[in-house]
C-alpha cells in the first residue's frame, strides 16, 4: 500500500510537471488533473475522485482567497491614486547617485508589502530605468536590488498568495509567520539586491529600456495622498497582525484590551480594516468620488482572478495529498532520511519549481507534503518551515517560468544575461532566505 502511494503521489507530480512544462496547460486545469491522476492511483473510487478537491478549493478560496482579494484592493487604491509614487518620488529624491541601488532595493522591499510580484515589477520597471538613465548606470545594477526586494517579499512575507497558502496548510501563526518574515527578508534583499547586483552590472551592462520610461499610476496633475499617509496604509495590516501575535505570546489575550488588539490583529480582520482606510487614503480624501473608488475596487478583481483559480486548485490538489494518505506516506519517507524538517522542507520545494516553474506550485506542494510533519512541530519551527518552503520555492527561475521572460523583455536581455542576472538573483535569494532561517532556528 506506501508503495501505491508512493507511485500515485509521483504520477500526480509528474502530471502536473507535464501538462505545465509541455503542454502549456494552465496550472489550474493542471493541478485539477494531477489531483485526479492521483486520487485514481491511491485507489480512490472514482464516485469520490473530486470530493477531497473540491473541499480543499472552498477551503482555500474561504481563507488564503478573501486575503488575496484585499490585498490586491489594498495594493490597486495604492497604484491608482498615486501613492506608491508618493514613496517611490520621496526616497528617490532624497538619494544620492551612488545609493540607487540601496534605495531602489528599499522601494521595492515597502510597496512589495501589498502588491504581487508582477505588479510590483510592472511599477518600478518606469523608475528603475529613469534612475539608471538619470545616473548613467548600467540598468541591472539599479534593477536587480528592485526585482530581489520584490521577490523576497512575494516569497517571505504574507499577504502574499505563498507565504499565506503555506501558513495555512501548515497551521502556522500568521503573525509570528510575519515577523520572522520580515526580519529575514532584510539581509536576504541586501545580500541578493545591491550587493549582488555589483558584479552582475559588470557582466551584464545593459543600458536603460527607453522604451519602458512611460508614465506611472496616477494621472498628471492630480492630487496623491503623501509619503506619510502612503507609508501609514501600507504597514497598517503588518502593525496589526503583529501586535496581535505580541499580546499572545505575553499571555494577554484574556484581557479586554488583548481581546480587542486580537480580533483586529486576525488577518481577515486586519486587512478588512486596511481595505477600508485604503478607500479613505487613496480615494475619498484626495478628491475621488465614490464611483472612481468604486471602479479602482472594481479594477482590482480581474488581475487575480488567474491566481486565486490557481491557489485555489492548489488548495484541492493539498487536500487530495492528505485524505488519500499519500503526505503521511511521504512525509514518513523523508523523516526516515534523518533530513533536518527545514531542509526537507525547502528541497521539495526547490524540486517543484524547477520542475514547473512556478513559485505558487512550488509552495503549495511541498506544503502539502510537509503538512503532517508540521502538525507536530512547535509554533516557531512551523513559522520557520514555511520562510523555508517560500525560500525553495523561488530557487533558480529559468526558462519553464513566466517570470523570467518578463524580466528579459523588460531588460531587454538576451536567454543568457538573463540567466547571469535574474536566475542567479533568484537562486541567491533562495539560498541565503534558508540560510538565514537556519541561523533563526539555531536562536530561536
Amino acid at each position: 500500500m506506501t508503495g501505491q502511494l508512493v507511485l500515485a503521489a509521483l504520477a500526480g507530480i509528474a502530471t502536473i510537471v507535464i501538462l505545465i512544462v509541455w503542454v502549456k496547460i494552465h496550472p489550474f486545469l493542471a493541478l485539477m488533473a494531477g489531483s485526479g491522476v492521483m486520487a485514481i492511483a491511491a485507489g480512490v473510487n472514482y464516485v469520490d475522485l473530486f470530493a477531497s478537491f473540491t473541499t480543499g478549493v472552498g477551503n482555500t478560496i474561504s481563507g488564503t482567497g478573501l486575503l488575496i482579494v484585499l490585498g490586491s484592493i489594498i495594493g490597486t487604491l495604492m497604484v491608482g491614486s498615486g501613492g506608491a509614487d508618493a514613496i517611490v518620488d520621496t526616497i528617490l529624491d532624497k538619494t544620492p547617485v551612488k545609493r540607487l541601488p540601496w534605495a531602489m532595493a528599499l522601494i521595492a522591499f515597502v510597496i512589495g508589502i501589498p502588491l504581487f510580484f508582477e505588479v510590483g515589477v510592472v511599477i518600478l520597471i518606469p523608475v528603475v530605468m529613469f534612475a539608471a538613465r538619470r545616473a548613467k548606470q548600467p540598468a541591472i545594477l539599479v534593477g536587480i536590488p528592485a526585482l530581489a526586494g520584490l521577490s523576497v517579499l512575494h516569497a517571505l512575507v504574507p499577504p502574499h498568495p505563498g507565504p499565506l497558502i503555506a501558513i495555512d496548510s501548515l497551521g502556522a501563526n500568521l503573525g509570528m509567520t510575519l515577523g520572522f518574515g520580515l526580519i529575514i527578508a532584510i539581509p536576504t534583499v541586501i545580500l541578493s539586491g545591491p550587493l549582488l547586483a555589483k558584479p552582475m552590472a559588470r557582466w551584464v551592462p545593459v543600458r536603460a529600456n527607453e522604451d519602458f520610461l512611460g508614465a506611472k499610476g496616477a494621472k498628471e496633475g492630480a492630487k496623491r495622498p503623501n509619503f506619510g499617509v502612503s507609508i501609514f496604509v501600507i504597514l497598517l495590516p503588518v502593525l496589526l497582525m503583529l501586535a496581535r501575535t505580541i499580546i499572545e505570546v505575553g499571555g494577554w489575550e484574556g484581557s479586554a484590551f488583548g481581546k480587542a488588539i486580537v480580533f483586529v490583529g486576525t488577518p481577515l480582520i486586519a486587512l478588512t480594516i486596511t481595505a477600508v482606510v485604503a478607500m479613505f487614503a487613496f480615494g475619498y480624501t484626495i478628491g475621488k468620488s465614490r464611483d472612481e473608488v468604486n471602479d479602482l475596487v472594481g479594477s482590482s478583481f480581474g488581475p487575480i482572478a488567474g491566481i486565486l483559480l490557481i491557489v485555489a486548485a492548489g488548495g484541492g490538489f493539498k487536500e487530495t495529498l492528505v485524505d488519500s494518505g499519500i503526505a503521511d506516506v511521504i512525509a514518513d519517507t523523508l523523516v526516515s532520511w534523518d533530513l533536518p524538517v527545514l531542509i526537507a522542507g525547502w528541497l521539495v520545494a526547490v524540486f517543484i519549481r524547477l520542475a514547473t516553474g512556478s513559485a505558487t506550485v512550488a509552495t503549495i506542494t511541498a506544503s502539502g507534503i510537509m503538512a503532517p510533519i508540521a502538525a507536530g512541530l512547535p509554533a516557531t519551527e512551523t513559522a520557520l518551515l514555511v520562510l523555508a518552503i517560500g525560500s525553495g520555492s523561488v530557487f533558480f527561475s529559468h526558462v519553464n517560468d513566466a517570470g523570467f521572460w518578463l524580466v528579459k523583455e523588460y531588460f531587454g536581455m538576451t536567454v543568457g544575461q538573463t540567466i547571469k542576472t535574474w536566475s542567479l538573483m533568484e537562486t541567491a535569494v533562495s539560498v541565503f532566505g534558508l540560510a538565514f532561517v537556519m541561523v533563526a532556528d539555531i536562536f530561536i
